[in-house]
């Protein structure tokens, strides 16, 4: 079961970068539950459809470096950044505990720390 999650949550991811948003909720149950560690809950998937189209201004950018099963949980640990409405771009590391009943995503346990971005071009030699 836990290869097939995985599958689904790449499935999903790919629709959420594509800015294919009601794509990846087609993923979520209807009481799927979002937590924020340290910020906000997000009950059921309206709440998580609003959440969308109130941070994601454009499709997020997102990279995973892993992505781990076990069960019916999907640890996935990487690098997301987020443009806000002034065009300015947020980037964060991420490390996002997914579980799923019945090949759906029911629960996200996401921890979230936003971090800064080094400008490669300006490093003085």
């Amino acid at each position: 079961m836990s290869e097939k999650n995985k599958a689904i949550l790449e499935e999903a991811n790919a629709a959420n970068a594509a800015g294919n948003y009601e794509g990846f909720l087609s993923f979520c149950t209807d009481d799927t539950k979002w937590t924020f560690v340290g910020d906000k809950t997000l009950n059921g998937k309206e709440a998580v459809r609003q959440y969308m189209a109130e941070t994601y201004i454009e499709p997020p950018k997102f990279t995973v470096a892993n992505l781990i099963a076990e069960g019916d949980f999907v640890t996935a640990v990487g690098d997301i950044t987020l443009k806000d409405a002034d065009g300015k771009a947020d980037h964060y590391s991420y490390c996002d505990v997914w579980r799923f009943r019945d090949g759906k995503i029911v629960e996200l346990r996401a921890f979230v720390i936003k971090t800064e971005v080094k400008d490669e071009t300006s490093s003085a030699a």
